[in-house]
């Protein structure tokens, strides 16, 4: 049996498989952060955006903007950059994982629609290439205006299951600029067919329209079929004050979601102390906050 995230040093966080990465967020009762970074930002004095992430009590670190075909965040020096992902993980001390987008091309849009690389959309290649680098977990959702569908979704969950071993994270944060439910019954049903280990949904307070009432439905199909749930904040609301976080974080918690994300709108605008403490110290109390930052990345 693993150790639960919250309590668990980085030593044995780095041994965990997806399979056992999955049981310890579970056995942590809905207490477990997931910072996301974008990478092509400078952060302060040489850091990383993940170090400062991991320094504020994130359990977990995900990347966006990433290319799994030229490997690079911004604050990190490597020789090879097939040792990024490597390095990150020694550095923070925390799972690794990368947004990939399931982009349909045929998608009818609310809103202009942005071209992105082939190294940050959810394709074979660009999974396996996040098996290589070394990831912990995948994320199948999209950033605005990137026309990603349910549809594609479901379809990269399940060539994820034949190429990669980590954990599978799927779901819309938002619209992503397509005229479609960002997150219902149907499309969690068939998230859990295809293989997904989390389903993302937005969290309540975050999309117009979605409610508690809806996001406690979903966690119950979720956990009846034995995935997890995380709520995200994507839309810019990590940028709205510590008791925005606080309110949307309680909120969520209630309705029963396994870990809460926290997006990188933040970044430059407001605090860590602001967006990942405050989220941190809501749903796990002061106690398993100073805990997870505390705790050295050498234990």
């Amino acid at each position: 049996m693993v150790t639960r995230l919250i309590s668990a040093n980085a030593s044995e966080i780095v041994k965990m498989n997806g399979d056992e990465l999955k049981q310890s967020i579970k056995a942590s009762e809905g207490r477990t952060v997931l910072s996301e970074n974008v990478v092509t930002e400078p952060a302060i004095d040489n850091l990383t955006t993940s170090e400062i992430a991991a320094a504020f009590g994130a359990d977990l670190i995900l990347l966006n903007l990433f290319d799994t075909f030229n490997p690079k965040v911004e604050g990190l020096h490597v020789d090879d950059p097939i040792d990024t992902v490597v390095r990150l993980k020694k550095l923070t001390g925390r799972p690794i994982g990368v947004n990939l987008e399931p982009v349909d091309e045929d998608a009818e849009m609310e809103s202009t629609k942005l071209t992105i690389s082939k190294g940050r959309t959810a394709t074979a290649e660009s999974i396996k290439k996040a098996e290589e680098l070394g990831f912990n977990f995948v994320c199948f959702t999209g950033n605005p205006g990137t026309g990603v569908t349910n549809k594609m979704i479901e379809k990269a969950i399940k060539v994820a299951k034949k190429n990669f071993s980590g954990l599978i994270i799927a779901g819309k944060m938002h619209g992503a600029g397509v005229d479609e439910p960002v997150a219902d019954e149907i499309s969690v049903r068939s998230f859990i067919e295809a293989g997904a280990d989390v389903i993302l949904v937005p969290a309540v307070g975050t999309v117009p329209g979605f409610t508690s009432e809806e996001l406690v439905k979903i966690v119950k199909i979720a956990h009846k079929h034995g995935a997890l749930v995380m709520s995200t904040i994507g839309t810019s609301q990590e940028s709205s004050g510590a008791q925005t976080v606080h309110d949307i974080a309680l909120q969520n918690k209630i309705c029963g979601v396994d870990m809460q994300h926290i997006g990188d709108a933040g970044w430059g605008v407001v605090p860590p102390t602001d967006t990942i403490f405050e989220l941190s110290k809501t749903i796990r109390g002061m106690n398993h906050t100073i805990s997870r930052m505390a705790r050295s990345i050498n234990r």
